[in-house]
């Protein structure tokens, strides 16, 4: 099996047994919000060529979705990190085959944090240790050992270059690329269009931080609750969204997706802490107050973004005035985390006015998609300012932003 010829040969039979697993009916489908799984035993012919114990083994059908461009992804084949994990992080699911346009994974059975402890819910001091320590362990991965990096990534320690990546991914691929389409709902809602460049100018620089792999996604539906000889164990799944940098962004964003009790919030940032001291990282805990709270309000203000295109996206054809209001309480609750981050006076739009701007894009965007599909297949998103400007129905004027004195499946439409 050792040359090129029969290692193609064996890939290729590989494939065409899992493309036949996939096709049979058998199975359930999982959906996230980048992936489609489908969750099914791999069958006794699959699980011999890939060593595993019996075909009752369950795995994961996994195909990436096409879906609205949120957050970076730093490398495109998730399959190329899972091999550098594998015996370096505990408990991280392997990736069994490759194929490219969708790949096949090692299937963990357990319930998610999420079903267990719900948002707001406690999750205990025993769970915030052992993700402390998954933390730490990320911290131990080689920066050599990773997959290769962009020519142009921030040099390790360089924490303000990340942060400016960051934000720069943000303005370009998140702001400016969605902008034909969700430009007139940014506006009507409040967001003003140099939302990034007033965070940078508000915030202070972090300090250098040596840095570490990082997973960008640990919330409650990413961690699997799953039993063991004493107790249980916790694994981190899903990993397209990893990157190597500053390790307080890490934390961060753990910190705002968990929606922990304050108790517990800062429970976890001691815990973290010690452990990143005790595995031998203490410099990445440098500045730790100062820099967790720049990291959180990046986070509130480009999370802005997702939470207004998902929840224009998530509307029915004909939404009532209820799926509205829910919609209209998301946006708002976004804009006030990101109000004083932003350096904005005043108070955000209230749920009224949101919702008002939510129904006229909906209605614009209905518009468009009616006269696309009448006129034929088009590349193009639309651009619906210009849309509101031709549509005979009245519109309100949308106010200007203020003067300055910071598990559902994903929606659809947007190309990545």
């Amino acid at each position: 099996m050792s040359s090129p010829l029969h290692r193609r040969a064996f890939h290729s039979l590989v494939r065409r047994l899992a493309e036949a697993r996939r096709r049979s009916p058998d199975g359930e489908v999982v959906s996230g919000h980048h992936n489609t799984n489908l969750v099914m035993p791999l069958g006794t012919p699959l699980a011999c060529l890939l060593r595993q114990r019996s075909g009752d083994v369950l795995a994961k059908f996994r195909t990436p979705m096409q879906a609205v461009e949120v957050v970076p992804r730093l490398w495109r084949r998730e399959s190329e990190l899972l091999r550098v994990l594998d015996g370096r992080v505990r408990h991280v699911p392997r990736c069994l085959a490759d194929f490219g346009e969708w790949s096949l994974h090692e299937y963990l059975p357990g319930p998610t944090l999420a079903e267990v402890a719900p948002s707001g819910q406690r999750i205990g001091p025993d769970r915030l240790s052992a993700l402390a320590e998954f933390f730490a362990e990320l911290a131990g991965v080689p920066g050599c050992a990773l997959p290769p990096r962009p020519a142009d990534w921030p040099d390790d320690g360089d924490s303000e270059g990340f942060l400016r990546w960051l934000a720069g991914f943000t303005e370009q691929r998140v702001d400016q690329a969605n902008r034909p389409r969700f430009g007139m709902l940014f506006d009507a809602v409040g967001i003003p269009r140099d939302a990034v460049e007033r965070f940078l100018n508000i915030v202070p620089p972090p300090a250098r931080r040596p840095f570490a792999l990082l997973h960008t996604d640990v919330h409650r539906a990413n961690v699997l609750v799953l039993p063991a000889e004493e107790g249980e164990r916790l694994a981190v799944i899903d990993w397209e969204l990893a990157l190597y940098g500053d390790p307080l962004h890490d934390l961060a964003t753990h910190l705002v997706r968990m929606d922990y009790a304050k108790e517990e919030r800062e429970a976890m940032i001691d815990l973290w802490a010690q452990a990143m001291r005790c595995a031998g990282h203490g410099e990445m805990t440098a500045d730790l107050d100062r820099g967790l709270r720049v990291y959180r309000d990046f986070e509130y203000v480009q999370s802005l973004y997702p939470d207004v295109m998902r929840a224009a996206l998530y509307l029915s054809e004909r939404p009532a005035e209820r799926e509205l209001s829910e919609a209209a309480d998301r946006v708002c609750r976004a804009l006030h985390r990101a109000w004083q981050p932003l350096g904005l006076t005043g108070e955000p739009r209230d749920e009224n006015e949101v919702r008002e701007a939510l129904r006229r894009w909906h209605a614009a965007d209905q518009e468009w998609r009616v006269r696309s599909a009448a006129d034929g297949p088009r590349g193009d998103e639309p651009d619906q300012e210009d849309i509101a400007r031709r549509s005979p129905r009245r519109r309100h004027r949308a106010r200007q932003p203020r003067p300055v004195s910071a598990g559902r499946r994903e929606p659809t439409g947007v190309p990545n």
